[in-house]
């Protein structure tokens, strides 16, 4: 009589189509000799990098506004008027907003903006003085002797420390003409790329799933739809709040009589794109001058603040944007200060909605492997041929 054999398969063998153990052994092997051969030839990939350095900042700026401008195009063509009438329409209404903007506000904003510059060191002299004399007249005094801020010396110290950042500025003055050129190279291809993506942005992910393998489409369908609909409303719905936010401010200072009302508004509507951050950044030169103005002045910042942040944050954002990211206030904070380090400003700008495209891919990805993984594991045991 036969002996019966046993079949050592697990679902996790069948699951990777192989013996297990192999097959982690050499995809180690493979990762290691990839990156291996990738530190001696790195110089080819050199041309890439350049270009996509170079091509980031328009296409960028001209996905933020495909999404902007993509659902006033959608209700031009319900109302019957052809795709490209439309765009041209959206584009002569936006050389007139830009223009209206330049004409009416840039100017006055740059006139506040010149005297908040120039009487910013005085501000700052005169609210050290200030917390110079509070301490010298509270029971801190003996706690702080040997601590003083000097005013005068910190506003003597400033020209030489910009005399030293322009010194070092100079030294790099190559990349600072490199970086000029490939912004106004930006703006000038921005509006191209922004005409093809409102003309062809809708068959570009067909064209993608063209080039896949039949059983792939379905799956990268789904996955492009969700990152679709996650850019879309995180875009639109942040510069909503971003504008909102701007406005209260705006109306807020107003109200309790703060110097610079429109260009501090203007700060804070601009830095709120980037969360937690932005607001701390908006509200310092605020308090700079509602200190020096007068304690009163600061308490009513505090009121204004403290309004808009709770609409801000009980109304408003929960209406426009919902609860769409997902993501833990802890992780927002690091993947912040995480992309800021290692892409500057534009890493703290586009590291949240970069962050939530790739957590939803890495989601979709996990599904697809538990999907094939529970289908081999719903198998019977072949325990006895």
């Amino acid at each position: 009589m036969e002996k019966p054999k046993f079949n050592f398969s697990t679902p996790f063998i069948r699951f990777l189509g192989g013996q297990n153990i192999l097959f982690l052994i050499l995809l180690i092997l493979l990762l290691g000799f990839t990156i291996w051969v990738y530190s001696y030839i790195s110089f080819i990939f050199a041309p890439i990098i350049v270009f996509v350095q170079t091509v980031v900042f328009p296409v960028v700026l001209a996905l933020i506004a495909f999404y902007l401008l993509r659902p006033i195009l959608r209700l031009l063509e319900k109302a019957k008027i052809p795709r490209v009438w439309g765009i041209l329409i959206i584009f002569l209404f936006l050389a007139g907003l830009i223009t209206i903007i330049i004409v009416a506000i840039v100017p006055f904003l740059r006139t506040q903006f010149e005297n908040l510059i120039m009487e910013f060191p005085n501000y700052l002299n005169q609210m050290i003085q200030s917390i110079n004399n509070f301490v010298n007249n509270s029971v801190l005094n003996t706690y702080f002797q040997d601590f003083s801020l000097e005013s005068n010396d910190l506003i003597r110290s400033l020209p030489e420390s910009v005399s030293n950042v322009f010194n070092q500025t100079l030294t790099g003055v190559t990349s600072l003409i490199s970086t000029i050129t490939d912004f106004v190279l930006g703006l000038v291809t921005f509006p191209f790329i922004l005409f093809y993506l409102l003309k062809d942005g809708e068959k570009l992910p067909r064209y993608v799933i063209k080039l896949l393998p039949p059983s792939m489409r379905e799956d990268t369908a789904d996955l492009l739809k969700q990152m679709d609909r996650q850019l879309s409303s995180y875009i639109q719905g942040q510069l909503m709040v971003a504008f909102c936010i701007g406005v209260m401010i705006y109306i807020g200072f107003l109200i309790i009589g703060m110097d610079y009302a429109l260009l501090l508004a203007s700060i804070a509507m601009v830095t709120s794109v980037v969360p937690y951050l932005g607001p701390i950044i908006a509200i310092t030169p605020a308090i700079i001058i509602a200190i020096v103005t007068s304690p009163f002045m600061l308490v009513k910042l505090v009121i204004v603040w403290t309004v808009v942040q709770l609409l801000e944050g009980k109304l408003i954002s929960p209406q426009i944007m919902g609860k769409n990211l997902h993501i833990h206030p802890i992780t927002i904070i690091f993947v912040l200060l995480t992309a800021g380090h290692l892409f500057g400003v534009v890493g703290v700008v586009l590291g949240i909605p970069g962050y939530a495209l790739l957590k939803i891919i890495v989601t979709h990805i996990y599904f697809l492997f538990r999907r094939r993984y529970n289908k081999y594991a719903a198998e019977p045991y072949e325990k006895i041929q």
